[in-house]
């Protein structure tokens, strides 16, 4: 029974590791002169990642499953049941720039995962997630940054552009709050403890789940790792549509997916590369699929808008996968 408590304490600690060392990061870097951009583009842009990667860093040396299924199953889990549940709490209206060039930045993003995935295509050689692959997502990564600091530059700013500054949960831009410096670097400790207890008891209850029921690592990852470590997200998109601010519920989604597959997923591979299970192709592609209907939802019915029906149909979707990965096994 143990397992399983350290299991969901382990998300807990996540969660609040991550808040802990945003906040006082954030914190010191205001007082050191830093740039409210640059912090939002750092620090408050990877707050809601940071369980992500912390899940992924314990537990790529153990399983190769598990770190590719987190990655892929929070980013089914963020279109399908987060922005499924918020577009149901109140219909989202979408800007314009997030139709035409965010979205299609995280399909990019999904299709920049299988090409790397599937190496064996050109090669004949097994899949893996090489070092290599790992710094061809972190260009793209870069590439997105840059392209993101010059909206915010050209004030020409929209749901992700407001995620990654940081204007999260109140819908409003945020204040950076500060704290006395001893607070601060206490804030930083705590929260670095939280991520590596966090992670390594998610791990750890993960791989004794999955060998007490005789299930796939990858099930796991999948299923309930994913969502337990988009959890922030959830608060965040949830608490944002209560505020009328969709445009911060879109932007947290796709945002967290683009950071998911650039810059978590290319540290797991540079950390240690990994094989591909090739069974997770089908999995990858519902993230292809998924982002295609959510950029064909905005041309049906009223523009670029998700309506209730459409979140009720991502729900759905999402149900049915789980029903089937459960069914795999």
């Amino acid at each position: 029974m143990i397992e399983y408590i350290l299991f969901v304490l382990g998300f807990i600690f996540l969660i609040k590791g991550a808040s802990f060392l945003v906040d006082g990061s954030s914190s010191i870097a205001k007082k050191l002169g830093i740039a409210p951009i640059v912090i939002g583009l750092t620090l408050v842009a990877f707050g809601t990642s940071f369980p992500e990667l912390a899940v992924n860093i314990f537990s790529v040396s153990q399983s190769d499953q598990i770190p590719i299924g987190n990655i892929i199953g929070s980013n089914i889990t963020n279109i399908l049941l987060i922005l499924g549940l918020a577009a149901f709490v109140y219909p989202i209206s979408i800007p314009k720039n997030t139709v035409w060039k965010e979205i299609p930045f995280s399909l990019i993003a999904a299709i920049a995962l299988v090409i790397v995935a599937n190496d064996f295509i050109l090669s004949g050689l097994p899949s893996i997630l090489s070092r290599g692959d790992g710094l061809l997502l972190m260009i793209f990564f870069v590439i997105f940054l840059y392209y993101i600091s010059v909206l915010i530059r050209t004030r020409k700013l929209d749901g992700v552009t407001k995620f990654i500054k940081g204007e999260v949960s109140l819908g409003k831009q945020v204040q950076i709050k500060t704290y006395p410096n001893h607070a601060s670097f206490l804030m930083i400790i705590v929260g670095l403890i939280g991520l590596v207890i966090g992670g390594k008891w998610v791990v750890d209850g993960a791989v004794f789940i999955a060998n007490q029921f005789g299930v796939s690592q990858a099930l796991i990852s999948l299923a309930v790792i994913a969502v337990g470590t988009s959890l922030p997200e959830l608060a965040t998109s949830i608490i944002a549509m209560r505020k009328r601010r969709s445009e911060i519920a879109i932007g947290n989604i796709i945002g967290s997916n683009i950071f998911n597959i650039f810059f978590v997923l290319s540290i797991s591979s540079t950390i240690r590369p990994m094989n591909f299970p090739q069974i997770l192709n089908f999995d990858i592609l519902i993230v292809v699929a998924s982002t295609l209907l959510l950029f064909g939802f905005m041309f049906i019915g009223k523009k670029h808008t998700l309506d209730r029906w459409q979140g009720l149909a991502f729900l759905l979707f999402y149900a049915a996968y789980i029903l089937f990965i459960l069914y795999r096994g």
